[in-house]
Parts: C-alpha cells; structure tokens; sequence
C-alpha cells in the first residue's frame, strides 16, 4: 500500500467506487448485516500497562464506549489523484514496510543482519542494531523489529545535561509523523526543537510507515506484519527506557494521521500515557461513510489494515478514538482542528477542490465527532476547533506550542 490513512482518506478511487460504496456499505453495517461480535484487535483496549519502568500512575478504570452515534455529517467530493493528507512530501523509505508486500501478513520475526548487538533488547526480541548522531542532542536509533520484519529508524532529541549509558530517566515526549513522511518529520517540518529543546524532556520521533495506520494491520485476519502498534508500544517505548534514559512519565502527540496514533494508543494502553494531543487527527474512522470512503480509496492495499469495514466492523471501531472516547479517563487530552476553509496562513483564493481543504475538512469533522462523544462521555478535553484553517504544517505548528504548557506539566517537564 503507497499511502497512509492520509492519502486514503484524500484520494478517491473510482467515480462509482465514491458514488456507491458509501451507500451500501453503510446501509449494510447500519443494519447489522455481517457485523461479527468480536475481532482480533479489540481486546487491544485493555493491555495493561508494560512494566518497562517505575509506575507512575495507575491504569485508568475500565470503562464504556459512548453507545450515542456522531451526527451524520456531509462528507465532502474528493476528486481523483489528490493528496491532501500529504504532510511534508518526501519518497518513502526503501526497506519501508507498509510497501513490501510480501512481507505483510507474514508472522513476526528479526529482520537479517540483526545481530547480538551491544543493547538491552526489547521483551519481543527488538533490538538496536545501529546509533548515528546528527549534532549535540539528536541522534537517530536503527531498530531491528520483529513486528515490522525490517529494520527502521527512531530520532530521538535528548534534552540537556543528558549522557549516554547514565541511570537518569526524563520525561519523554513521543512524537507521531503524518502521511507521506517519516521518523525526520518533526525536526524537519516542525520548530519542536525550539518549542520542547528548553525544557528538561527527551522526544521519541518514531517511524510510523508512508500508510502504517498506527496499527497492527489486519492482513485478512491474519495479522502479522506489519505490526506498528507493537512496534510503537512494545518495541520503540523499553527500548527507549532501557538503553537512553526515558522516563515512565510519558505523553503523545500527533498530527493528521500520527494524531490518530496519539489518541488512539492512548485508549488502547490506559495509563501509559499521562497526556495525549491530536493536530487535525482522523479521530472518527467509523463515522458514517468513512469506512466506505477509506477503503475505496486505498486501492494499492484494499482492506488490509483494519480489514473489512463490514465482516470486520469491531476491529475498525476497536481503532477508531472517537469510539473509545471513555477510555480517556484520567488523560489529559487536547485536540485541534480547521473546517477546510482557507485560513490565516492560507492564499484565500484557494480553490474548494483543492488537497489541503478537503483533508481538513474531513478531519475537521472527525474532530468535532470526537469532543462531541467526549462531552457525552464525560471525558475532559481541551480542544481548539479553530474554523478556518487547511491542513498544513502552518498550522501544526503553533497547535503545539498552544499545546505544550499542558502537556509539559502533565510529564513533569521544566525549563532546564
């Protein structure tokens, strides 16, 4: 599959596809019909909380999704070869996993050439295989994963006064790229250097695939790889707090696509996160119309990441955060998003069918489902539901400066 859920939710198939399959699939899954009662991934919720480190807060109670549908919206046209979930451009990566198909599906294994290697490992066998520094405080970790079945990259930015091989822990950041990028995005794209570098915290920059979804796909109901949620959770985070010194004390954030991860990860791991933020995040991949929308868009990969949105319907509600908005309890959580209309770092003559308006538009709409299931859930969320505004770095930007004074707190992060 050549795009994540960025592209897929941007770029259209067929005219008939758009026209017919909304309808059906939809009518069908309203209805019931062939919706199974459980799924591979939906136990996924109610992990407990790894033990790579000194707890520092306990898991959040269970609770239950909000049974209260979102407000059917109009879902806008997306015309054919757009990209307006692209977050920074770029060519994925050559061993990039999403794209090797003859890996997916495959069980979990080490990929060639990992070798012993000088580091603790991780509880599944995942290893740091390589460490390459960029300057004074950033560095990118080669990661042999057993989840991936290829060997990808992790940037870490250290805050001051941190050495290697010291028992220190810090607070510790872990950032989630959009579509069509990768682990470079939020030190390439972003000025989270500036924003996060003053203070006492590390930032995990984690490869997330050109598509990846930040899940573990469902490949027919095989699983297998890829397996991002694993390699996110149980992979990217001990080897982190194992080998450079993370923290326990841990928050997420996300735009577009990586947003989803944040929150979702979130909901699916209770109390491994004490904050979560999403910058125009695809927050609803259930909501009426979406699922129909997704998966005739992602020709290249059809129904393989969470599977068909009717035989497979609790795997796709197990992943989507609007869903599992209870779960949040005990989080702190801040989500942002525009409508799609031009806004103040936008050329205001922007044509309605341009990329950057549609996939706003539509996580615009996903976001406001979301803090609509909160308010009923009784979930605390700080949100920024900013009006116009199209989706672009721009304005990711100054959401995580608005954001960070509360997810600093949250962590325990100072000015150093």
């Amino acid at each position: 599959m050549k795009k994540r859920t960025d592209r897929k939710i941007a770029i259209a198939g067929t005219a008939a596809a758009a026209v017919l399959l909304p309808a059906v699939m939809v009518g069908l899954a309203q209805a019931g019909v062939g919706v199974p009662k459980g799924g591979s991934e939906a136990a996924g919720d109610s992990d407990p909380v790894p033990s790579f480190g000194p707890a520092t807060q306990p898991a959040a109670p269970g609770t239950v999704s909000p049974s209260k549908s979102p407000k059917p919206a109009k879902l806008p046209e997306v015309p054919a070869n757009t990209r307006p979930f692209d977050t920074g451009g770029g060519s994925p990566l050559p061993n990039d996993p999403d794209r090797n198909a003859g890996n997916r599906g495959k069980k979990p294994k080490l990929p060639p050439g990992s070798g012993s290697g000088e580091y603790a490992k991780a509880p599944n066998g995942a290893t740091v295989t390589g460490v390459k520094k960029l300057n004074s405080r950033i560095f990118d970790v080669t990661i042999a994963s057993p989840a991936l079945g290829a060997k990808v990259r992790t940037r870490v930015m250290v805050p001051k006064g941190w050495k290697a091989g010291s028992s220190k822990s810090w607070p510790t950041v872990y950032a989630y790229h959009g579509g069509n990028n990768n682990s470079t995005s939020w030190t390439k794209d972003s000025d989270i250097e500036q924003v996060i570098g003053p203070y006492n915290a590390m930032v995990v920059m984690p490869e997330g695939g050109w598509n990846g979804s930040y899940a573990n796909w469902y490949n027919g109901g095989k699983g297998g790889i890829p397996g991002w949620e694993t390699h996110h959770i149980r992979e990217v985070i001990p080897l982190m707090e194992r080998n450079f010194g993370a923290g326990s004390t841990r928050a997420a954030i996300g735009l577009s696509s990586g947003g989803q991860g944040a929150i979702i990860y979130a909901e699916r791991h209770r109390g491994l996160f004490k904050y979560a933020a999403s910058y125009s995040g695809a927050l609803n991949i259930s909501a009426p119309g979406m699922p129909a929308i997704l998966t005739a868009m992602n020709r290249d990969s059809g129904t393989a990441i969470w599977g068909d949105p009717i035989t497979a319907r609790a795997n796709w509600r197990a992943h989507d955060a609007t869903v599992n908005v209870a779960k949040l309890k005990g989080t702190g959580v801040y989500v942002s998003s525009g409508n799609g209309q031009p806004g103040p770092f936008d050329p205001p003559d922007t044509p309605p069918h341009h990329a950057g308006r549609i996939g706003e538009q539509l996580s615009g709409i996903m976001t406001e489902n979301f803090v609509a299931a909160a308010k009923r859930a009784g979930v605390p969320v700080t949100s920024h539901l900013y009006g116009p505004g199209m989706h672009n770095w721009k304005y990711w930007r100054r959401e995580l400066r608005r954001s960070w004074p509360a997810i600093a707190s949250a962590i325990g992060a100072r000015k150093s």
